[in-house]
């Protein structure tokens, strides 16, 4: 195979994390894959990078987005992590299937890029370094749906396809995912150092992302919490206390929001955490269908430890870890565990403001009744196990039609849907005392119920859906990947001729099972 040493592209590289040094990475190739080929460009992706309509058109790119060559000013690396695999710790680990390429310079800033699936690594253990078509399209589409709904995410560039053969419960074909983020630097990186006693190295490391990353750290979403100004003031003059903070707060803004979707990560490691509080490494992910606190996407998850519900507790653990791993940094234990309990009240806080959107109220409404909705609602949900996406899709639907507080009839979909006549009983309780407090906004209902239609999506990426799409690209048929980027990147939207994609799943998709098998 005829591999050129260095492919010009033209992009501008930063490449700060080499900056560090090499006890935090191995420089090494890409291994290359014979027969590639395109299986989805992000176009979308690539316009807001800045770049060219064109910029897919390129032989020499399909070959850089592959590992079949190095982009001329890239720094190819895997870099080395430790971390907590199941609750244990798992000692050394490190980028065993992912490559850093570099920093590149685009019109919404600097944004690192990785490839995923592009070959042994040091740190890739027994693993071959490769990733196979099933999950590249999986962590693909889910990374930019999860863009769509608004949740802080890593973003997905492309996945190109190989005839390579990778060995799993099957034989598979290998792909490649480029893969777009401010920083793909993990708790693991900082629990590696300190488990190690290399107080050198995790301090060069905090300075590093308290100097390079603070604008992305501070950065405020829509969510805005009661005492966070409080506290910050405590942690002033402490600056790894004020990161380790920072991170609280985005972590528990981040799992309220992938609560708020029913979406269940499966596999909340350590070394699966983001340090910016972004959603990271999609494996066994799942958005559920059936509501249910308890349900487990991953089935290497016997005990159930990342769980639907367990995954606010599992978010505080993590950042015990990552608490205990700065500690030597912040120098102060009681200022160390004083921020990392205010992850509880950062995590309930935007769990009430995600909630309370869902329902409708976008304004602050003072009355007592308000925040015992959330439960309510939640216990009918629960109780019927209604699909999560389709009830709050139609209970947006039946707001957006109903006249006013008194207008029950306007909701018989939401009581046809639930059969549980316990779950009914407390809805009918429920909705009285709902479209009372509806009633209290300046909006019309109308207004309130197209603005929850921008809240609670039509369209996320179900197992099926996604298990169809794959079903196709074995078959070499990609088209269903690039239609549910499509629909998946505007979940919001009706696309009537999609209807189909929005239904909870049928009775054959009950037997889909996802393990960590990438």
């Amino acid at each position: 195979m005829n591999i050129p040493a260095e492919l010009n592209l033209g992009l501008s590289w930063n490449n700060r994390f080499t900056q560090l040094g090499k006890s935090f990475y191995t420089h090494l190739r890409p291994t290359p894959l014979p027969n590639v080929h395109w299986v989805s460009c992000n176009h979308a992706l690539a316009r807001e990078m800045g770049f060219e309509p064109d910029f897919f058109d390129s032989p020499q790119l399909l070959d850089a987005l592959s590992g079949n060559g190095v982009i001329k000013g890239s720094s190819p690396l895997a870099s080395v992590y430790s971390g907590h695999q199941f609750g244990h710790w798992a000692g050394q680990l490190g980028d065993g299937r992912a490559l850093y390429l570099g920093e590149i310079q685009t019109t919404n800033g600097s944004v690192e890029l990785q490839l995923k699936g592009a070959g042994k690594t040091p740190y890739s253990r027994s693993g071959d370094g490769r990733a196979v078509l099933r999950s590249s399209i999986r962590e693909y589409l889910c990374s930019e749906a999860m863009h769509a709904l608004s949740i802080p995410t890593t973003r997905a560039l492309s996945i190109t396809g190989s005839k390579g053969i990778v060995y799993r419960e099957e034989v598979e074909t290998a792909a490649v995912v480029a893969r777009v983020s401010p920083s793909f630097i993990r708790f693991g990186h900082f629990e590696h150092f300190s488990a190690n006693g290399e107080t050198e190295n995790l301090k060069q490391l905090a300075d590093f992302v308290i100097n390079e990353y603070s604008d992305v750290l501070t950065r405020q979403n829509e969510i805005a919490l009661t005492h966070e100004n409080d506290i910050a003031k405590e942690v002033e003059n402490n600056k790894y206390a004020r990161l380790l903070l920072q991170v609280v707060i985005k972590t528990a803004k981040l799992i309220a929001n992938w609560q708020s979707v029913g979406f269940c990560h499966g596999v909340m490691n350590t070394d699966n955490m983001s340090i910016l509080g972004l959603t990271i490494d999609y494996g066994p992910f799942q958005f559920m269908d059936n509501f249910d606190v308890n349900h487990i996407c991953n089935h290497s998850d016997h005990s159930g430890r990342y769980a639907y519900g367990q995954q606010p507790n599992i978010g505080l653990w993590n950042l015990y870890c990552l608490g205990q791993s700065l500690l030597p940094l912040i120098a102060d234990k009681d200022l160390t565990v004083k921020c990392l309990e205010f992850y509880k009240e950062a995590f309930s806080e935007s769990m009430l403001q995600l909630s309370l959107k869902k329902l409708g109220f976008n304004e602050n409404i003072d009355h007592p009744d308000i925040s015992s909705l959330v439960p309510k609602i939640n216990s009918i949900i629960q109780m019927q196990g209604a699909d999560f996406t389709v009830f709050w899709r139609t209970l947006s639907h039946c707001v957006s039609h109903s006249t006013g507080p008194h207008d029950l009839l306007a909701f018989d979909k939401i009581s046809e849907m639930l059969k549980h006549e316990n779950a009914r009983s407390l809805w009918l309780d429920f909705l009285p005392t709902y479209l009372n407090l509806l009633s209290k906004s300046d909006q019309t209902n109308e207004q309130i119920g197209l603005n929850m239609l921008k809240i609670n999506p039509k369209f996320v990426l179900r197992n099926h859906l996604g298990e169809t799409a794959i079903k196709k690209a074995q078959a070499g048929d990609f088209s269903e990947v690039d239609i549910l980027l499509k629909i998946l990147t505007t979940p919001y939207d009706e696309h009537e001729a999609y209807d189909d994609y929005a239904n909870p799943p049928p009775d054959w998709a009950k037997s889909i099972s996802i393990s960590c098998s990438s």
